[in-house]
């Protein structure tokens, strides 16, 4: 199935100057892609995430460099295959990261890349020692970015939701399209290429192994071209929240506010991992009402009242279908068995 056509031409004429600094024509690159000489002259154009991957793979091959002619020297095919093999063996993400930068800075060293696994918000950074060629600077920093956020996603084989992304450049004519890659709030002007994510995703085990590192690397490009779509961590996430302060919770808008997240991202990520929003909710507000009842004697409609509930005959139909008891023969009584 075709995605959406939404990344900007402006990334494949960028694409381009590395056929230029190589001397090669791009037009079977651009066939293979069904980029048409009209389309590359429309500022506007907007190609899927199905041509973006097919042009840059061809050129990538084609070139034998896998960094697209961005860097002083080439990065040949299978470079980024290297990269991903030697940090397998990492126990943990944060590990994994790191290994992956050092790597990198070997076969690279006009980027260096670091990690700040500050709490509560990690951060990536890139940091350009020598700049790209002329033309490609935006495209470099865009797709090594989600290079390592796609990366560091199928490594633990979850989607790591950001928090923020910033560039070094002004706001692009296609600015609204890094909130479709990147899928938080991006700032441009910034002073250097960066992204925030939640740190707790550092302390993931590496679910990956040399065998599903071959099957990846048939076809790697998804994973710098597409948002990986499971979230191991959203229903925790999600838990923490509700748990906290569950009356303030109110609704999808402010549990996706709290996450820095759309409402609709919210509902698909928790679907996808087999969990809903009313059923999280019911849970927190069952774990605190159970709590409540059993720690402290303030009235059931004041228990009521701090678990989200606008009334206490609201409140106690809930607590029934939860429990199969009503709130005062739960205190009276203590918790029913399960049979």
């Amino acid at each position: 199935m075709k995605s959406r056509a939404v990344t900007p031409i402006a990334f494949v004429q960028a694409l381009l100057c590395a056929y230029e600094r190589y001397g090669r024509d791009p037009s079977e690159a651009l066939r293979k892609a069904q980029i048409t000489p009209a389309m590359l002259r429309r500022s506007e154009t907007r190609i899927s995430a199905e041509q973006m991957e097919v042009v840059s793979e061809y050129a990538m091959r084609e070139l034998d460099d896998e960094a697209l002619g961005w860097w002083q020297r080439r990065l040949p095919w299978g470079s980024y295959g290297m990269l991903a093999r030697a940090s397998l063996t990492a126990p943990q993400l944060g590990v994994a990261l790191k290994r992956w930068f050092r790597h990198h800075r070997l076969v690279c060293d006009d980027l260096a890349i670091t990690l700040d696994a500050a709490r509560p918000l990690a951060t990536v950074t890139l940091r350009e020692d020598r700049a790209p060629w002329p033309g490609t600077r935006e495209l470099c920093l865009v797709t090594t970015l989600r290079n390592i956020h796609g990366y560091a996603s199928w490594l633990v084989d979850s989607r790591i939701s950001l928090h923020a992304a910033s560039f070094p450049y002004p706001a692009p004519p296609h600015a609204e399209a890094y909130r479709w890659m990147f899928d938080c709030p991006v700032r441009f002007d910034a002073e250097a290429a960066s992204y925030s994510f939640d740190a707790q995703y550092l302390a993931l085990p590496v679910k990956r192994d040399e065998r599903a590192a071959r099957l990846m690397l048939q076809r790697a490009l998804p994973l710098t071209v597409r948002l990986y779509r499971r979230d191991r961590l959203l229903v925790q996430r999600v838990r923490e929240l509700l748990a906290r302060d569950p009356a303030a919770m109110i609704n999808a808008e402010a549990v996706a506010a709290a996450l820095n997240v759309s409402v609709r991202t919210l509902h698909r990520q928790l679907q996808g991992e087999g969990a809903s929003l009313q059923a999280l909710k019911d849970e927190a507000r069952r774990v605190q009402a159970m709590e409540l009842l059993a720690r402290t004697r303030r009235p059931v409609k004041q228990i009521a009242l701090a678990v989200g509930f606008s009334s206490e005959k609201s409140f106690a139909r809930a607590f029934r279908q939860w429990t199969g008891a009503s709130p005062s023969d739960v205190r009276r009584h203590g918790a029913p068995q399960a049979s």
